[in-house]
């Protein structure tokens, strides 16, 4: 079966689900949604998936610019995995609505636990912690990759009603403010001016300025410039700067960098 998955990634968790995914399938093409966001139209496929982190227990908005440009009718089955901390909410719902009226469905959606990347709240859970992780999530995978192989229909899977109910309305109140909230990151001392944050940045948003990071207000929260900054110089808040930073340890600054479009 062809397929395609495209993927946005912002501590290699994403990359690492759609990778694995890929392996299982065969005959699949990885493609960046940032490397890809302004194309109105896609290759024709057997079957189109979308492989994205939870944002405040939503669809990122780099998500749905995406596909609000694309083109209907591009393949005859879509499926998503939505990466998260175990709270997924109605993400995939959520998702589900917004390509109906693009023309598409979702037919099957699924939610994959992976360790957290969110800092301002905690940080990197302990690596024993992590493998448990990483290791029930590749076996769900599997179990995703037969479902996609026999284009089974079934409802995205989500999370408990009222966390669904509350999650939701949280998502609803801070959607509109995202972008600024980058107003609470900064560059301490120990920055070097390096410009990985720049570089990696999904959607641009930094630029270095008299040799520190400024951040320009369209923020998509993926954490990718705190957590990969290799001098752990970027903070956020008050009290990131003693926390341990998370990044999928079998993705590489490298394959990051491949996963962000030129300027």
């Amino acid at each position: 079966m062809n397929t395609i998955i495209y993927f946005y990634t912002g501590t290699g968790n994403s990359l690492w689900t759609a990778r694995k995914l890929a392996v299982q399938l065969g005959n699949t093409e990885l493609v960046p949604i940032p490397a890809a966001k302004n194309h109105s139209t896609v290759a024709r496929a057997e079957a189109i998936g979308f492989v994205f982190p939870v944002h405040i227990w939503g669809v990122p908005k780099l998500v749905i610019d995406f596909i609000n440009r694309l083109e209907s009718g591009s393949s005859d089955y879509h499926f998503a995995l939505a990466v998260n901390a175990g709270q997924v909410a109605a993400t995939l719902v959520q998702l589900k609505k917004i390509l109906i009226i693009k023309g598409y469905d979702l037919d099957a959606g699924f939610s994959i636990d992976m360790p957290s990347n969110y800092i301002p709240w905690s940080g990197a859970i302990a690596k024993k912690k992590q493998q448990i992780k990483f290791q029930q999530a590749e076996e769900k995978i599997g179990r995703i990759a037969k479902i996609i192989e026999a284009q089974r229909k079934l409802a995205p899977e989500k999370g408990p009603l009222w966390q669904n109910i509350l999650f939701s309305y949280f998502y609803r109140k801070s959607f509109p403010h995202i972008h600024k909230m980058d107003k609470s990151f900064r560059a301490d001392d120990k920055c070097d001016s390096c410009r990985i944050c720049e570089k990696i940045c999904p959607v641009h948003n930094i630029l270095i300025v008299d040799g520190k990071p400024l951040w320009q207000h369209h923020c998509e929260q993926c954490f990718a410039c705190l957590q990969w900054c290799p001098q752990e110089a970027i903070q956020y808040g008050k009290n990131t700067n003693k926390k341990k930073r998370y990044r999928h340890p079998d993705i590489s600054l490298k394959d990051m960098l491949l996963c962000v479009s030129e300027k």
